[in-house]
């Protein structure tokens, strides 16, 4: 385990430790209750703390050998470059399912309750509307999959597109042939089941 929890972790701590206080000052508890409250919840939160860690780690061990990388912070796991696609193309590749499968495999073992969001990208080829369309084409087809296919469950895992934001394209301007990098799919997971709303300043503005 990590030696500093999360930030929404101690977030989540800190306000049930006011509102237990809080009861407490009114003699709604004994002291030794609110005691014994506390303790339970810093366990469960250690808890989640210790699974989140071990997704993080069993992603990255199951992953070695994909082409995909896995970043941690503020209680979100995020697996960049998951899918790849062709130019113009919003078919998911079955070079990308394994990939997926596995990814499925490691969120109902570890946080089954956890909110996948699925964000889709395009090359800077064509309009900012087409390339936000099909940026969201190929989130909505990574997101059918991992529920069809990988199980999860379907009001878990949403699609959003960020198009061709620019300052999250991997080959900045590259198109084509070169621009493979820029179309794909990154996956985001939040382990609280929370909704991360896009960041519209990266977002282009499609029609």
């Amino acid at each position: 385990m990590k030696n500093a929890m999360h930030p929404w972790i101690w977030l989540s701590l800190s306000l049930a430790v006011l509102a237990a206080a809080g009861c407490a000052d009114r003699g709604y508890v004994k002291q030794t209750d609110y005691d014994a409250r506390i303790g339970q919840i810093e366990s469960r939160l250690q808890n989640q703390e210790q699974r989140s860690d071990q997704m993080e780690q069993e992603m990255r061990q199951k992953f070695a050998h994909y082409d995909a990388a896995i970043s941690q912070a503020a209680g979100r796991i995020r697996v960049d470059a998951i899918a790849h696609f062709a130019f113009d193309k919003a078919s998911l590749e079955d070079q990308d399912k394994a990939l997926l499968d596995d990814f499925a495999k490691v969120i109902q073992q570890y946080h089954p309750q956890a909110l996948v969001t699925v964000e889709g990208f395009a090359d800077p080829a064509g309009s900012a509307g087409y390339n936000q369309r099909l940026g969201r084409k190929r989130a909505e087809a990574v997101r059918d999959y991992l529920v069809s296919s990988g199980g999860l469950p379907a009001d878990k895992v949403r699609a959003v597109s960020y198009g061709e934001a620019r300052n999250r394209q991997n080959m900045p301007g590259k198109t084509h042939d070169e621009g493979g990098e820029n179309r794909r799919v990154t996956l985001v997971v939040d382990m609280a089941g929370q909704a991360q709303q896009p960041d519209q300043s990266n977002q282009t503005n499609g029609s």
